[in-house]
């Protein structure tokens, strides 16, 4: 009896010894999400840009998913008599960056990024290149938005007239109205995109 008196104690005490650990983790931790800096957007630029280089990503992730031999694909089933293929839609959104950001800038953007501008990319490696290069420049102008001039006229067709602010944020919500056309091109293929396999439902 004594030997199960002490076993009893002993696995007791050990149970307390790890909640109260577990309890300092966790009050570490706390501490250490509420104080960590740079937490939040430190200006308008970083405010836009934290979603659009999100968006961004996933995009890109989508695209590199994608095999060569199906960047021809456009779904049979259902209505799409008047669709792009996935390379064509990947050309499309690289091309409206470069147009959206041209008019932030005021230059003239390109003219038919409805069939994907005058860029020569065809081919997964060309496009995928092209992607990343209007990636690149939006976030480059992007990171000029201001509180002085985020609300500039911003003049085009492209989403135009609005502000520098405005065409921005069009910018994002113009790469997830094709992510999401996307990938039903990739799951009606077989493939699950990149950001639901890592992580899944509980993201929703």
């Amino acid at each position: 009896m004594t030997f199960l008196r002490v076993t009893a104690r002993l696995v007791i005490c050990s149970i307390a010894l790890s909640a109260v650990a577990r309890s300092g983790k966790s009050q570490d931790s706390a501490a250490k999400q509420s104080t960590r800096p740079g937490d939040i957007p430190k200006s308008i630029a970083e405010s836009v840009s934290g979603t659009l280089q999100f968006t961004e990503g996933n995009f890109l992730a989508l695209a590199e998913a994608m095999p060569e031999e199906k960047y021809s694909y456009i779904p049979t089933t259902g209505k799409f008599d008047d669709a792009r293929s996935f390379g064509e839609q990947v050309k499309h959104v690289a091309c409206a960056q470069f147009a959206f950001f041209n008019e932030f800038e005021g230059k003239k953007p390109p003219d038919d990024c409805e069939k994907g501008g005058h860029d020569p990319a065809k081919t997964k490696a060309e496009l995928i290149k092209y992607l990343k290069n209007s990636f690149d420049y939006s976030n480059g102008v992007l990171a000029t938005l201001t509180a002085t001039n985020a609300l500039d006229r911003v003049e085009g067709r492209y989403a135009g007239p609005s502000t520098k602010l405005g065409i921005s944020v069009v910018a994002v919500w113009h790469i997830t109205d094709h992510y999401g056309q996307l990938v039903e091109y990739l799951r009606l293929n077989g493939i699950v995109p990149p950001f639901t396999q890592k992580y899944g439902i509980k993201v929703r």
